[in-house]
């Protein structure tokens, strides 16, 4: 019975598709939008919304932009409603003084997005919508909140109750890996083959979240070696011709790349919990895994290197160690924060800089955005949450006596 109504309900399904393909609205837009909100059936809302989407698809750049506006000027809050219901909940706390204060205060164009996501494919329309809003409203003030509006949304949406994390392998659908070859933002992909070596040996891990309304759209991904040791250096985890090692005999899991893949979904954060979920379950599939680090690039050093007229060259591994410590470490943002973003996500989720390697990462990228130079943050997993606690209140930053040692160096040397 089960497996009939499933086949009746795709099968009535299509057939709604297919009547809402056939029938196209031409209103002007914001008479859609009105009606949608209006809209007091479930069908006759789905309808509005499937040509709402359908007529966004559409549009060009500057049409697109338009439409922002009318959302985010004209479905607005009503400032002196709000007030309105703010008094009379202050007067009286009750239900109704409340629902009438949240109704008030939630701008119609979030019940709006909500109507939109009930039609079947509609949440990667929704993302990729916001992703043109973030390319085409970035700088416009009056767009702002109307962004704010969609982080809150898709924060509720993508929370890590509704995330699957699935394993990337060579057996995986070869739309998927085509995807991984295209999002993957660290270490660019050249190859199948070379994607072949980052997911076929026993020795190499990959591991995606997906969302069971994109399910074949990874949100992000991570590239996991198994190693013996820490390694200092990306070029012998990428090389052709590396000795692999059975996965039993790893004492380390380095992630050596992460990749955001949707854009729509910027400031909703996955990495912590992906780290996490992919080193505890690592941890239970080989207890022998005893040490779990990253492998990460430092963005920012070689930009800051060039504003401080530092003429360190790539050979110089001491003194670039040294510096890479201190930056690290020592350059702040003006919240306090570091100013390297790899940095302060990892020491976000409580990891501990571990160690900071030169002629690391030897590539064109490389060189150009650390001279070359590679940090290792240890995740470990029993101090994780006290590091986090530390760094998000006082911005204590957890750091191994190695690169503490290496940052004071610099400071002297600059003194």
């Amino acid at each position: 019975m089960t497996l009939l109504a499933d086949l009746l309900s795709t099968v009535f399904e299509r057939r709604q598709r297919l009547g809402r393909a056939g029938h196209r609205d031409d209103r002007p837009i914001e008479a859609l939008t009105a009606d949608l909100i209006g809209a007091a059936g479930e069908v006759s809302g789905t309808t509005v919304a499937q040509n709402l989407l359908n007529r966004y698809a559409e549009m060009d750049d500057a049409t697109k932009l338009a439409f922002f506006h009318h959302l985010a000027r004209d479905m607005n809050i009503d400032a002196a409603r709000v007030r309105q219901a703010l008094d009379a909940y202050e007067t009286a706390h009750t239900k109704p003084t409340y629902r009438a204060f949240m109704q008030a205060a939630e701008p119609p164009r979030q019940e709006l997005i909500r109507r939109l996501n009930q039609v079947p494919g509609a949440t990667g329309a929704l993302v990729s919508m916001r992703a043109d809003l973030l390319r085409l409203g970035r700088d416009i003030d009056t767009l702002q909140a109307l962004d704010i509006d969609f982080r809150h949304l898709f924060a509720s949406w993508f929370n890590r109750g509704f995330l699957v994390l699935r394993r990337i392998n060579w057996e995986s659908p070869a739309q998927i890996l085509d995807k991984i070859i295209a999002y993957e933002a660290v270490h660019q992909i050249d190859s199948w083959d070379d994607l072949r070596r980052r997911v076929e040996p026993s020795d190499r891990r990959c591991f995606a979240f997906f969302h069971p309304a994109m399910p074949d759209e990874p949100l992000i991904f991570v590239e996991v070696a198994l190693t013996q040791g820490v390694p200092g250096s990306v070029q012998g985890v990428l090389a052709e011709n590396r000795e692999m090692i059975a996965a039993e005999a790893a004492d380390t899991a380095v992630f050596y790349s992460i990749s955001n893949c949707q854009a729509g979904l910027a400031s909703i954060s996955f990495g912590n919990s992906l780290i996490k979920q992919v080193a505890a379950d690592l941890a239970i599939e080989m207890p022998g895994l005893k040490t779990f680090v990253t492998l990460s690039p430092i963005p920012g050093l070689a930009d800051w290197l060039a504003e401080t007229d530092d003429t360190v060259k790539p050979e110089e591994d001491d003194r670039i160690r040294s510096l890479a410590a201190h930056y690290l470490l020592d350059v702040k943002r003006r919240d306090g924060l570091p100013r390297d973003p790899v940095a302060r996500f990892h020491l976000g989720n409580g990891a501990l800089i571990h160690q900071v390697s030169a002629n690391a990462d030897l590539s064109e990228k490389g060189l150009a955005q650390s001279r070359g130079a590679m940090v290792n943050y240890l995740y470990d997993l029993a101090k994780v949450s006290q590091n986090h606690e530390r760094f998000a209140v006082d911005h204590q930053i957890a750091a191994s006596a190695e690169v503490r040692a290496l940052a004071a160096a610099a400071r002297k040397a600059a003194a």
